[in-house]
């Protein structure tokens, strides 16, 4: 009963801390037992989603599982909401459906991982890896700093910011530096997200929305436009270099700092 109190305290701060760009790392020790342990073998993460129904699904809620190895197992519909997965591999894993809100994922492996219909609310996971995973229409406003998405899927994904917790301060998808060269993002929203100095080099954006995102900085090379809607994104010092579909993006009128965007 301890436990289950101080991950839902665990959870708690973590959503009161994220006003500035959901950054309360600042505030935790990431060297504790806490951070980097595991209480759980993976025999026994087996066991238990081999008990797990439809109705009563695998629950991992608040519980340390850093560095475990549990690749390629099916999580699907799991809870893990503030589970601690902090540099565990997860590559090839499926974990459709599964709920992984508040988690700490930091340096995780995800490679080839399968989040489809995920829900990532407000989850730490700064410079993880999930090249070749597959978010699609999943739901996420996580921080994903330095993170690696390189050919990842996020097609008809919602990384926009959550419009309804504003009295906790702007909740949203953070990108910063990361990595998402041939991202397919058809139909993503990335509203409000901050894609500052990030490289999205050959990435399809058809239909995405990129209304009010942060784009200062991040590389656009090579990227397809078709249908991408611009309205209010920043692109202060963003590098626009062969782009394709750029004459029938929206709102480019409505686009900030044009003027200073690197054309080559």
């Amino acid at each position: 009963m301890q436990r289950m109190f101080a991950a839902a305290a665990l959870g708690l701060g973590l959503v009161a801390a994220t006003a500035p760009a959901q950054d309360m790392i600042r505030d935790v020790d990431l060297s504790s037992p806490d951070m980097v342990s595991a209480e759980m073998t993976r025999a026994e993460v087996e066991a238990t989603l081999a008990a797990a129904t439809a109705a009563a699904p695998a629950d991992f809620s608040g519980k340390r599982l850093s560095g475990l190895d549990l690749s390629g197992l099916n999580l699907s519909g799991a809870i893990l909401r503030a589970a601690r997965l902090n540099k565990t591999r997860l590559a090839g894993a499926k974990l459709d459906g599964a709920v992984l809100d508040q988690a700490w994922l930091l340096e995780a492996d995800l490679t080839g991982a399968s989040l489809k219909g995920a829900n990532l609310f407000a989850s730490q996971m700064r410079r993880a890896r999930l090249d070749g995973a597959d978010l699609k229409q999943a739901r996420v406003t996580a921080d994903l700093t330095g993170a690696s998405l390189v050919g990842a899927s996020i097609a008809g994904a919602n990384l926009g910011a959550d419009m309804r917790n504003q009295s906790m301060g702007l909740i949203r998808t953070v990108l910063k530096s990361a990595n998402l060269e041939r991202l397919g993002a058809r139909g993503a929203d990335l509203s409000r997200a901050d894609l500052e100095f990030a490289s999205l080099k050959g990435a399809d954006l058809t239909g995405a929305s990129l209304k009010g995102a942060e784009l200062g900085g991040a590389d656009l090379t090579g990227v397809t436009l078709i249908g991408t809607d611009f309205d209010g994104a920043d692109l202060a010092s963003a590098k626009l270099s062969a782009p394709i579909g750029l004459d029938q993006v929206k709102n480019f009128d409505k686009a900030k700092n044009v003027d200073r965007l690197i054309k080559e």
